[in-house]
């Protein structure tokens, strides 16, 4: 389950917010394929397409599930998916939706937005079966974003040349918390048989600072490997760099340190429609199906 959580904040994107990967109309889009490695198994493989539609629009997709042996022991695939509008540089999402999958058992939540922030409603369907909530407290929802934007604000930083270093402020269907990135410094990373990204990239934590909602009292789920993370002298991390000179950084490598060991996520392929491409890397098409 640590490596569903991790997953789903690095999310931290659902096919009806997809930009057609073969729309010629579109601004700018980035596909990258990643690979989750626990204990040295290839556990997880995830799909993360980044789209600009137009001027003023902004999509994220993205599709993980498990591979392998693991996918036996954890039956689970999702997808978590942002649209929304850029202001000046500054995205507000208009809808996020994420759907996850356990086993048979199939959870939607989609949540919408105004575009000043106002927060319009959560609608969960699980297995089929309506399960929103009645009434929500502005405290609670109230110019929230998601963690897929959020994370974007970050990206669209270090493409421009800045620390990555800033907080949003998520609703994510029962909590709300801060999500806080930490600037540690800019590295050289080198390719590896794991990694195709070879060049400067942001070196960054990821730290999520409670705030109001369902929080247990004892740290469980995302908010529990963290803290196993911080008593091992790390917080999770993820490494940030720019492929193209017309689109965000990207996530090229994540590391997360838990009780069990430590998970890496390598970026294993890049494709983009713009042709300002990296030497360094290696073009290829993420396959999500069953191997």
């Amino acid at each position: 389950m640590g490596i569903i959580a991790s997953l789903t904040l690095f999310s931290a994107t659902l096919h009806s917010a997809q930009a057609d990967p073969s729309d010629t109309d579109a601004l700018h889009q980035q596909e990258i394929s990643y690979q989750l490695y626990a204990g040295g198994i290839n556990a997880v493989k995830a799909n993360l397409i980044i789209s600009y539609p137009d001027e003023d629009h902004y999509s994220l997709m993205l599709e993980a599930k498990t591979k392998g042996f693991l996918s036996r022991l954890v039956p689970w695939h999702g997808s978590f998916g942002t649209e929304g509008w850029r202001n000046g540089g500054a995205e507000k999402p208009r809808k996020h939706e994420s759907i996850s999958v356990w086993r048979d058992e199939e959870e939607i939540k989609t949540y919408r937005y105004e575009k000043d922030g106002s927060f319009l409603g959560l609608k969960i369907t699980e297995d089929g079966k309506d399960k929103s909530p009645k009434d929500l407290p502005d405290d609670l929802v109230q110019q929230t974003t998601d963690a897929l934007t959020a994370t974007l604000h970050m990206m669209d930083k270090v493409a421009a040349g800045e620390d990555c270093e800033g907080k949003s402020e998520v609703f994510d269907g029962k909590r709300r918390f801060v999500l806080k990135f930490n600037h540690e410094e800019d590295v050289m990373l080198k390719k590896s048989r794991y990694n195709n990204y070879g060049g400067k990239a942001a070196r960054c934590t990821v730290e999520v600072v409670p705030m109001t909602g369902a929080w247990y009292k004892k740290p469980r789920g995302w908010l529990s490997i963290q803290e196993q993370g911080r008593e091992k002298g790390t917080l999770p991390t993820v490494w940030f760099a720019p492929i193209t000179q017309n689109g965000p950084a990207v996530p090229v490598k994540m590391r997360i340190k838990t009780d069990y060991g430590t998970l890496f996520m390598h970026m294993a392929g890049y494709q983009t429609d713009s042709a300002l491409r990296d030497d360094n890397l290696v073009t290829a098409k993420a396959d999500l199906k069953d191997e």
